[in-house]
């Protein structure tokens, strides 16, 4: 199961959890005092960028009749739809620069690039997420109600569909993103069904019909001759977007390492309970300066998670401090190249495709989904000198969830448990492996044994029916004598 207990999970005390919230209340308040002219330039500069790529790729693409030219407005369009997608659209109506007070770059009059409508994403997306993060029941966005990202999720045969699903899903990213905002935005606003002109099926039908005519209408009518060739290359402009999209938001959420929680775990959660289970519950992947824009910065998908509203150009810097945060209280950082991140998203989109009776791992235990089971029935090889030791209901005494080495004078804590727990399961396996070797090997001995005494016993039988056929033979001789020697007198 996912996690219940994160204090047990993180072999943090509730002081510590407490003191961590208060060194990242630090860091989110030293940001904020510090945002100024300089972010205000980034930001204004990013704005004019993407709209001169745009402009240009629609210029250009009057002439996209020829080859060229298509594919130079083609990338040209990609790219600025990128930008406005994940740098401007996605951190504006998180409130990244409502400080500014500038009533057009500010999260309640940004309307983004895409086919929902920026106020039903905003209220899905930055309450039901972010505050609900990686919770099962309550996060909508894990698995985006048709993918199954953990094994606590119970297994239906529709699930069979799911790597096909996943396709569809990154093809038509921003399609899908509008009906889960959509739903969950007629569920929050209680909005019945039946109910057709309501207000949000009347925002979701004229940002549909916006972007629509937008894309596939105005745009390549403008362009005359070449209306064919701008149709097509808006739709791979978009194409290219929905899966740039799609990979970054996958790679932040859906990796091994970033884990569940149960419901359980929100009952008098605390401020430091919430910003490590944002820690917890999100990855980053490595990316230098021009891929950390291109993702919307969203390669710090930790940091994001812990200051969602903070600009998204100063989450370098963050990363750093929570970094060092995570060495302090020996905790994971989660980050990977981007290939492996999503590789290991797509490893579980496919493997929890199958029913649980074909996976290995245990609920508790696997790679996806961790729990503070995993540590259940073990002890782990550096504890013993400070004799602690893991079981079913007392994972570790309370006063000494955290514990400082002796000789090295640093804490140890999750980080340190999982690398020892890996190890320690791992010989485990290969001991419990060992065994069934040695059992096997036990009964392939004594099923020889059984076999060779068999044999003997069919010898001994055998011989024994050549004895008595043997005995018969001489029996039917001597009366056959007799019977000679009467008939002879």
């Amino acid at each position: 199961m996912a996690i219940t207990d994160i204090k047990a999970f993180a072999h943090l005390t509730a002081a510590d959890i407490e003191t961590l919230g208060q060194e990242l209340d630090s860091i989110r308040r030293s940001v904020e005092l510090s945002r100024g002219e300089r972010d205000a330039k980034y930001i204004r500069r990013t704005i004019a960028a993407q709209r001169g790529l745009e402009v240009a790729a629609r210029a250009i693409l009057f002439g996209s009749r020829n080859r060229w030219a298509w594919l130079t407005g083609t990338a040209l369009l990609s790219v600025a739809k990128i930008i406005e997608n994940m740098e401007l659209g996605h951190n504006i109506s998180h409130g990244q620069w409502d400080w500014m007070n500038d009533p057009e770059i500010h999260s309640s009059t940004w309307e983004w690039d895409q086919t929902g409508p920026s106020s039903q994403w905003r209220r899905a997306h930055n309450y039901s997420h972010h505050t609900y993060t990686n919770v099962l029941g309550k996060d909508e966005d894990l698995g985006f109600g048709i993918l199954r990202m953990t094994r606590d999720e119970q297994w239906r045969p529709i699930h069979l569909v799911q790597p096909f699903a996943n396709l569809v899903l990154a093809a038509s990213f921003e399609w899908g993103i509008a009906l889960h905002d959509w739903s969950i935005e007629k569920d929050l606003s209680k909005t019945p069904r039946w109910e057709i002109m309501s207000q949000p099926n009347v925002d979701f039908g004229r940002k549909i019909a916006r972007q629509v005519s937008k894309d596939f209408l105005l745009y390549p009518a403008l362009t005359g001759p070449a209306w064919k060739s701008t149709l097509k290359a808006n739709a791979t402009a978009n194409l290219v977007r929905n899966l740039w999209a799609y990979a970054v938001i996958f790679c932040g959420h859906f990796p091994d390492g970033a884990e569940k929680f149960t419901i359980e775990q929100l009952e008098g959660e605390t401020s430091g309970e919430w910003y490590l289970r944002q820690m917890l519950g999100s990855a980053n992947f490595k990316a230098g300066p021009a891929m950390a824009f291109m993702s919307g910065n969203l390669c710090y998908q930790i940091e994001h998670h812990l200051f969602p509203d903070l600009p998204s150009n100063r989450y370098a810097e963050v990363a750093v401090r929570v970094r060092e945060l995570c060495d302090k209280y020996d905790l994971p950082y989660t980050t990977g190249s981007l290939g492996k991140q999503y590789l290991l998203a797509f490893r579980t989109i496919h493997k929890l495709a199958l029913p649980d009776k074909f996976l290995k791992r245990t609920a508790d235990d696997a790679p996806e989904t961790s729990s503070e089971r995993k540590f259940a029935g073990i002890t782990l090889p550096n504890t013993e000198r400070w004799t602690e030791t893991w079981n079913e209901t007392h994972f570790l005494p309370e006063n000494h969830r955290l514990v400082i080495d002796p000789e090295t004078g640093q804490r140890r804590g999750l980080r340190s448990a999982l690398a020892e727990a890996k190890v320690v399961l791992r010989e485990k396996a290969k001991h419990e492996k060992e065994v069934l070797r040695e059992a096997k090997r036990a009964l392939k001995e004594r099923a020889r044994q059984e076999k060779e005494l068999l044999r003997e016993a069919g010898a001994a039988l055998q011989e024994k029916a050549r004895n008595e056929q043997a005995t018969l033979r001489r029996k039917a001789r001597r009366e056959r004598a007799l019977r000679r020697i009467r008939r002879s007198r």
